[in-house]
């Protein structure tokens, strides 16, 4: 039968080495789990395995987040990893032809990234692997990051290793030199009363003492005092005729150096007999190395890489231990407001450069804190022993005016704020997850506050997020059964009251509370994964009627309002450009509205696809204009085609002279940067003759309809 996947030219070779560690089909082992779990926290990714290959398959010895025992050789990435020394990697399996149509990418558990490092025999045959596993693709994988795995791989191959030796227990010296001549490990024989009949290589590098030394004195002399008791006890034992007690175990002792030193090391013994007498077995491992290494590996598992504060996973065990000691305690949860801006104006190095100065801020002023961590992007918390309120309060204002000042980059100045929400245990909840929760939802009401804000956590609070979470599956079943419809309010002539178009608005026919406007569900819809399938909905659907009204009146041109999703998902003008072609409608028959936070918050990606909007020939609105916080760099930098003057300049625009002269200066604006205008909110002849002395010439309002259902928009002909 033909072999659909590669395999090594010395496959039977690699075959018999791994046979030898007899670990193929064996139970879990805390040894090997400890490191896969070390390794998810440490990548952050949601599978980790410890594979072993074998003739026709893969075995899971040790997993995480993948619940199989085993898979074919055919489908196993693995199988590929073996393959080279180095580290293999994917970064996106549905890109790599060997992978793409793999049934472990197009169903569970859905692989997108691959990092598989060879676990290499001493031998030099790679029996299996150490493997991360994401469901996302990844753009990196580091040169830091290939060590890190190889040393874990070298950890867990260091255990294995172990185990291969560990079959000794039950074969004679001959064959046990045998296998000591090539092993890494010191091997040494000895009789009943411990006199030294056998010292490998490996056995005068790791204790300094040369064979010839070794086998004139007794196992004495790797024994230190801190268990020389132990030592003496087993003897007696073994003179006696009784079974060793440390025997067909592993145990970690300190050895003893011909220079006196001592090191971490592993024992493993074992007994047979020859004749009358019985013979001793050690195999003996410096674990020296091992045990930095793993320092080093769950050291940076438990800190953040960027600041050197601890990381979630760290946070989550210490506050465990806080809470299960029924010790009173304060969660202050803080996020910055304006990072992003940071990062988007002066570049990632810079962001980093604010979060490591926020991280030292944060240690200097909660300098009685339990633990400070970040919990990733620019989400950070604090844990202070106590609950008095009074001492939050404290601390809370003293963070907001340590992270509030100013921060220094490359000779600029950056200036972010920051927002905090504060738990109490036991008060308002002695579970960790509950209690960060608590904090969150205060986080949320500081940061909807405004900027610079901390709130205390309130039961209420609770009860508004329950509301909150059943109002937003209100909105995703709203979707699912066609409850959404659109509303038409034309857009005229200033002049001749000519219809000149239309601006879709979306409408809510709640089954139990009657028809919505956007102002009761927009900003909740807006945050939700579904609003790009709302948004497409509703471009399509006010494109399927603007093109059945050009019928009438050719040059219609319908206004769609974006969310700001629909920009982050990168696929609008593909999306756009689909919808004209489907309803024929020429570009300029339609134009977005942006709203300045889509503005304020675009990044190198979202300006390209803007521009990429107008290539096509769309119309660019900018809606609400005048009052926000746009500035006219904004009218400078992107290819806005209109402004919209926003209704509550219009309302008392003949009685106001301050929102007269806003309206002015936006008409004269326009005219400087060469975009037309339209004003919203019109609902009377006096405003429309000021738009018109002014020059405004186009409008839409209450004067001249309401917004209504599309079998009861009103065309000329009609």
């Amino acid at each position: 039968m033909s072999i659909s996947y590669p395999l090594p030219d010395s496959e039977e070779k690699r075959l018999q080495v791994l046979a030898e560690y007899h670990m193929m089909d064996t139970p879990a082992e805390d040894d090997f789990d400890r490191l896969t779990h070390l390794a998810s926290c440490l990548f952050d990714v949601p599978i980790v395995l410890v594979t072993l290959l074998d003739r026709d398959r893969q075995f899971f010895k040790s997993k995480i987040g993948f619940d199989v025992c085993e898979t074919s050789r055919e489908v196993s990435f693995c199988t590929h990893a073996i393959m080279q020394d180095d580290t293999m990697v994917i970064f996106d399996a549905l890109k790599d032809a060997r992978f793409s149509t793999n049934p472990l990418v197009l169903g569970y558990p859905f692989i997108r990234f691959y990092a598989g490092k060879p676990l290499k025999s001493p031998a030099g045959e790679n029996i299996g692997t150490v493997c991360l596993i994401d469901t996302k693709p990844r753009q990196e994988f580091t040169d830091k990051d290939r060590k890190n795995l190889a040393d874990l791989a070298a950890l867990v191959m260091d255990r294995m290793e172990l185990r291969r030796l560990d079959f000794v227990k039950s074969i004679n010296q001959a064959r046990f030199e045998n296998i000591a001549a090539t092993s890494p490990d010191a091997i040494i024989c000895s009789n009943s009363e411990g006199g030294i009949t056998f010292w490998n290589r490996s056995a005068e590098r790791i204790f300094g003492y040369s064979a010839q030394e070794a086998v004139e004195k007794t196992t004495e002399i790797i024994v230190p005092d801190s268990w020389r008791v132990i030592y003496e006890d087993e003897l007696k034992r073994l003179k006696q005729g009784c079974k060793l007690k440390l025997a067909d175990r592993t145990v970690e002792l300190s050895g003893l150096r011909k220079d006196g030193s001592e090191f971490p090391a592993e024992f493993s013994l074992s007994t047979w007999n020859e004749g009358d007498s019985t013979s001793v077995g050690a195999i003996v491992r410096d674990i020296t190395e091992r045990r930095q290494n793993e320092e080093r590996l769950f050291r940076l598992a438990s800190l953040d890489a960027l600041t050197d504060l601890p990381n979630r996973s760290a946070w989550r065990e210490r506050l465990n231990q806080t809470l299960a000691a029924n010790l009173p305690a304060t969660v202050l949860l803080l996020d910055l407001d304006g990072f992003k801006e940071v990062n988007d104006t002066l570049g990632h190095s810079a962001g980093d450069a604010v979060l490591k100065s926020v991280a030292q801020r944060l240690k200097s002023t909660c300098t009685d804190a339990i633990m400070v961590a970040r919990l990733g992007g620019d989400e950070f918390v604090a844990l202070i022993p106590g609950n008095d309120e009074r001492q939050a309060n404290a601390i809370a204002s003293r963070l907001v005016a340590a992270i509030t000042d100013l921060y220094e980059f490359s000779g600029q100045t950056v200036e972010i704020g920051v927002s905090i929400g504060v738990s109490f245990s036991p008060q308002h909840s002695t579970t960790p997850e509950e209690l960060l929760g608590s904090a969150d939802l205060a986080l949320y009401r500081a940061k909807a506050t405004g900027k610079g804000h901390y709130e205390i956590f309130e039961p209420s609070l609770r009860e508004v997020a329950t509301a909150r979470r059943a109002f937003q599956k209100e909105l995703r079943n709203a979707f699912e059964h066609e409850e959404f419809e659109l509303y038409y309010q034309p857009q005229v002539s200033t002049y001749d009251r000519r219809l000149l178009g239309a601006e879709a608005l979306l409408r809510w026919n709640h089954p139990g509370r009657g028809l919505l406007t956007p102002d009761t569900f927009i900003e909740i819809l807006g945050q939700k994964s579904s609003a790009v399938m709302v948004g497409e909905w509703i471009l399509r659907s006010a494109c399927q009627q603007a093109a059945q009204w050009r019928n009438i009146i050719p040059d219609f041109t319908i206004g769609v309002n974006l969310f700001e999703s629909q920009f982050r998902s990168g696929s609008l003008p593909q999306t756009i450009h689909d919808i004209l072609d489907e309803y024929h409608l020429p570009p300029e028959a339609l134009e977005l509205e942006l709203v300045e936070n889509i503005l304020l918050h675009t990044d190198a990606k979202t300006l390209k696809l803007i521009y990429d909007l107008r290539d096509i020939g769309i119309g660019l609105a900018f809606d609400d204009y005048g009052t926000g916080f746009a500035s006219l760099s904004l009218l400078k930098k992107f290819p806005v085609t209109r402004l919209k003057i926003d209704r509550s300049f219009i309302r008392n625009v003949t009685t106001s002279s301050e929102d007269a002269a806003v309206v002015k200066a936006i008409l004269y604006l326009a005219r400087s940067f060469d975009m037309s205008v339209i004003a919203e909110g019109v609902e009377n002849e006096a405003q429309l003759s000021f738009l018109k002395e002014h020059h405004c010439l186009e409008a839409q309002g209450y004067l001249f309809g309401r917004p209504v259902p599309a079998k009861d928009f009103i065309l000329p002909t009609q």
